[in-house]
C-alpha cells in the first residue's frame, strides 16, 4: 500500500530540487489565453521544420526512434550565455553528448521572444536569448539534437493573471500551495492551447523534440484546503494528464517530430497512480517518450530495501528503470520510450562525481535501454565530463527484466 508519507518525502523533494534551479516566476501572461479553446490564430500555423539545414547526426536522432540520446540539461541562464554555450558545445562535440534540453518556457516565462502575437503577451518580463533560431541552427550544425522543455502546470502568475483557469479552494478562492503560490487548472483548455503554441513555435524554430515538464497536479497536503477543479468535468487527474498529453502529440506527431513528459521517477514502481496524477501506464501511451526522475537522493531510506538510496545510485536506477521498462512493454511498446533523468548534482551525502554518474549510466544500460539526460540546476557539467565517453557507443544489454518486487511495487 503506498505510504502518503513517502509520496509527500519524494514530492517535496522533487520540487525544491527543480524549482532551486528555476527561483521565482515571472511570467507575464494574459487573459486572451482565456478565449482560446482548441483554435488557432492563422499567422501561428506552424509546419515541420525544414531538414535541409540538419546534420547526418541530428536527421538520425529525429527520425530514428532507437537512436541513442545521451542529454544534458540547459537553463535559461545558461542559454543565454555564450561563453557557457560555447562551452557546452564543446563538451557535447568532445563525447558521447549528442542533445541539450534546453528550458523554451520555465517558471519564469518564455525564454526567447515570440512571433505569435498573443504568446508575445504572455512571455514574461525575465530576459531571454536574443535569436533563439539561430542558437538552435548551432546547435544542429554541431549535430546536437535541440529539446524544448515546456514547463505547464506550475505557473503561478499565468494563474493570477487568468484567475478563470485556476485551482480554486471550496469558497471559490484561489487554492495556492506552501509557498503561496497559485497554480493553473490543468483541466482548463485554454491553458492546454497556450503551451501547444509554444510548443508548435519551438519546432518551427527548429527544435527537434518538445518535452513537458510540470505534468502534474500540486500535492494536495491535509494541512492545506482541498483543491477544486472547474471544468474537470467529472475526469480523474490521470485522465486529464493523458487527455493533455496525447492531445499535444496529435499536433505535433504533425510537424514531425517527438512528444516527450517528464515525471516522477517513483511513478515507474507504484501501482497506481500518485496523488498528483501521475501513472506510469496512461503517459506511456500518450507520448513517445517518458522521462522519469530517478535522482537517487530523492527516494527515503529504505526503499526498495537500500538503507541508503543515495549512496547506491545503481541499484535505485536499475530497480526503477527495470521495473518501468516491464510495464512498458507489457503494453506493447518497444525501444527507446524510457529515457531517465540522471542526477548530476550533490544533495546530501555521498558527494556526487564520476563515479557516480558512471554506476548510473550502468543502471540505465543494464535495465535495457540507451537513452539518458544529466539533470545539474545550475547547468554545470565540467566536475561529471570524466564519466562521460569519448564517442556514442551502445551500450544497453537486453536481460530478462524480473526485478524483485518491492513495497511500492
Amino acid at each position: 500500500m503506498r505510504s502518503i508519507l513517502l509520496l509527500a518525502v519524494l514530492s517535496t523533494a522533487c520540487v525544491n530540487s527543480r524549482d532551486a534551479a528555476a527561483g521565482r516566476t515571472a511570467l507575464a501572461a494574459d487573459s486572451a489565453a482565456t478565449s482560446v479553446v482548441g483554435a488557432r490564430d492563422a499567422g501561428a500555423q506552424t509546419a515541420p521544420a525544414s531538414q535541409s539545414g540538419l546534420s547526418a547526426e541530428v536527421q538520425k536522432l529525429r527520425t530514428d526512434p532507437s537512436a541513442p540520446i545521451r542529454g544534458l540539461y540547459l537553463n535559461r541562464f545558461a542559454v543565454q550565455s555564450k561563453k557557457k554555450m560555447q562551452h557546452l558545445i564543446g563538451i557535447a562535440d568532445s563525447t558521447e553528448i549528442n542533445a541539450f534540453v534546453i528550458d523554451v518556457k520555465d517558471e519564469f516565462g518564455l525564454n526567447y521572444h515570440s512571433s505569435d502575437p498573443m504568446l508575445q503577451k504572455n512571455e514574461g518580463t525575465m530576459t531571454k536569448v536574443a535569436n533563439m533560431k539561430s542558437l538552435v541552427d548551432t546547435l544542429n550544425a554541431h549535430g546536437i539534437l535541440p529539446i524544448a522543455r515546456i514547463v505547464v502546470f506550475k505557473d503561478s502568475v499565468t494563474a493570477r493573471m487568468n484567475p478563470n483557469h485556476v485551482i480554486r479552494k471550496a469558497d471559490g478562492a484561489p487554492w495556492r500551495d506552501h509557498k503561496g503560490l497559485t497554480w493553473v487548472n490543468p483541466y482548463a483548455n485554454a491553458i492546454w492551447e497556450y503551451n501547444f503554441r509554444i510548443a508548435e513555435e519551438a519546432v518551427k524554430m527548429g527544435f527537434g523534440e518538445v518535452q513537458f515538464d510540470y505534468i502534474r497536479f500540486p500535492e494536495p497536503y491535509k494541512s492545506l484546503p482541498q483543491q477544486v477543479f472547474p471544468e474537470s468535468n467529472g475526469r480523474g487527474k490521470t485522465e486529464a494528464l493523458a487527455e493533455f498529453l496525447s492531445a499535444a502529440k496529435q499536433r505535433i506527431d504533425k510537424l514531425g517530430v517527438r512528444t516527450t513528459a517528464d515525471i516522477f521517477g517513483l511513478v515507474a514502481t507504484v501501482g497506481g497512480a500518485l496523488e498528483v496524477g501521475q501513472r506510469w501506464e496512461p503517459l506511456v501511451k500518450s507520448v513517445d517518450v517518458v522521462l522519469p526522475m530517478v535522482y537517487p537522493s530523492h527516494y527515503p531510506r529504505g526503499a526498495f530495501g537500500i538503507p541508503r538510496p543515495n549512496a547506491d545510485p545503481y541499484q535505485v536506477i536499475h530497480t526503477a528503470i527495470s521495473r518501468g521498462r516491464v510495464r512498458t512493454e507489457a503494453l506493447g511498446l518497444k525501444g527507446e520510450r524510457v529515457r531517465p533523468w540522471l542526477q548530476a548534482f550533490t544533495l546530501g551525502p555521498p558527494k556526487y562525481g564520476p563515479a557516480e554518474i558512471e554506476a548510473q549510466k550502468k543502471a540505465v544500460y543494464d535495465s535495457g535501454y540507451e537513452s539518458w539526460v544529466l539533470w545539474h540546476p545550475g547547468s554545470s557539467y565540467d566536475l561529471f565530463v570524466p564519466a562521460l565517453e569519448k564517442t556514442l557507443e551502445p551500450r544497453a544489454k537486453n536481460p530478462p527484466v524480473q526485478p524483485r518486487l518491492t513495497k511500492f511495487n
